[in-house]
């Protein structure tokens, strides 16, 4: 039997993974018909079926399957032995591309990028700040930050080591003036401020307690789009706002805010990179992870 080529076994891991001959050929800068060629040669030189194909889709077999646990694991460990030896050529360079939504592009802005400057200062990052979820891939970006939950099941994630924790602030003049609420439904005699999500809707303020989850809609005379604003806003006793912690954290450390409801906030959740686990990682991205990984807790908050 002939073995097969790294790019043939690479080729088939995006095939498998995407599903779909076009998507992988899009990631791999080749024409669908190429890539549908190359895997009939790797089935015809392994001497069995690799893909189960119709007109419509396309699939792994039982053996494709088997193919593709081992070969992603193989290749990552391939990709790290490669990138180890990049130590020795000298600096990391590069250019690594990042999505992510304002709250987690924020975190990364505090916990992440001055230590990613100090210690490869010939990287670049580049992100992009974006709401909507995006197919990283399609969308040529090395990496994408969400909340683990959300996170595709083929990808590799590293999380942050803080959560991002959300908290419903107003300030001291504004709370004696209207009184303080004392539970999610009194924020209907409350002026609030409004938060417009990137799709153009207001964001539905949420709340839990004991297991009894309430959705709220307010109402108030500013909507903004910004948490750093939003939390400004409420500083200024324009009303009530609902923002990740680390935009109101200043201000309530001056006293220019106070928390309200806390008892009603959800818990923090957890947000981590990701990045497709079948194709290289260019140095910059390794290098961008490494320091994701060794970010000391309470990081993004200092």
């Amino acid at each position: 039997m002939t073995r097969p080529s790294l790019n043939d076994l690479n080729a088939f891991v995006a095939v498998a993974t995407h599903r779909s001959f076009r998507r992988a050929a899009d990631e791999l800068g080749t024409a669908p018909s190429t890539l549908s060629h190359a895997m009939r040669g790797l089935e015809d030189r392994l001497g069995v079926r690799l893909l189960n194909r119709t007109t419509r889709s396309v699939s792994p077999t039982e053996a494709g399957l088997e193919l593709l646990g081992r070969l992603t694991i193989a290749l990552t460990s391939l990709d790290e032995a490669l990138d180890a030896v990049t130590a020795f050529r000298g600096n990391v360079a590069g250019r690594v591309r990042i999505n992510a939504p304002r709250v987690a592009a924020a975190v990364l802005v505090r916990g992440v990028l001055p230590r990613m400057v100090e210690r490869f200062p010939d990287a670049t990052v580049d992100i992009v700040v974006e709401g909507r979820l995006v197919d990283i891939v399609s969308g040529g970006f090395d990496a994408g930050v969400r909340l683990i939950e959300s996170i595709p099941k083929d990808m590799i994630a590293v999380p942050f080591p803080d959560p991002i924790g959300f908290v419903c602030v107003a300030s001291p003049a504004y709370l004696d003036r209207a009184g303080e609420p004392t539970t999610p439904d009194d924020l209907q005699r409350h002026r609030c401020i409004g938060h417009r999500l990137p799709g153009g809707r207001l964001y539905r303020w949420e709340f839990e307690r004991a297991g009894q989850e309430l959705t709220v809609d307010v109402n108030g005379p500013v909507v903004l789009d910004d948490e750093e604003l939003m939390a400004e806003a409420a500083a200024q006793g324009l009303g009530i706002a609902y923002v990740a912690n680390w935009a109101a954290e200043t201000a309530l450390a001056e006293g220019r805010l106070r928390t309200v409801l806390p008892a009603w906030m959800h818990k923090p959740e957890r947000a981590a990179v990701y990045y497709p686990g079948h194709r290289a990682v260019p140095p910059a991205l390794r290098a961008f992870l490494d320091v994701v990984k060794t970010m000391p807790v309470g990081a993004a908050t200092h």
